[in-house]
């Protein structure tokens, strides 16, 4: 069984960073790819952030244009971990932050595309 879980999340102000965390068990991290999708109150949920692996690339990063420059996703293949630094925060990056895997081909940004979903991590942002 699948399972994914966040950590890293907190209250912080306005140009602090945070480092969030997902430890993926069940499969192995770079079997596919990972995502990040962040749910403001009263808004859809929206892709982030997202990795893939093939067998000619060891990584290939995506970003919604809204956090490039700022976000970085990563992975530690050795401790089966996907990581979403944000610098720079900001008010309008509050929002619970979801870690899910995909396992089969479609859209990196579509929510729908991925199969496993952990439970969230709260990322609040003071102005």
């Amino acid at each position: 069984q699948v399972q994914l879980v966040e950590s890293g999340g907190g209250l912080v102000q306005a140009g602090d960073s945070l480092r969030l965390s997902c430890v993926v068990s069940g499969r192995t991290v770079s079997s596919y790819a990972m995502g990040w999708f962040r749910q403001a109150p009263g808004k859809e949920r929206e892709f982030v952030a997202g990795i893939s692996w093939s067998r000619w690339s060891g990584g290939t990063p995506y970003y919604a244009d809204s956090v490039k420059g700022r976000l970085t996703i990563s992975s530690d293949n050795a401790k089966n971990t996907v990581y979403l630094q944000m610098n720079s925060l900001k008010a309008e990056d509050t929002a619970v932050f979801y870690c899910a895997a995909k396992t089969t081909a479609g859209n990196i940004k579509d929510a729908s595309a991925y199969d496993y979903w952990g439970q969230g991590t709260q990322v609040t942002v003071s102005s």
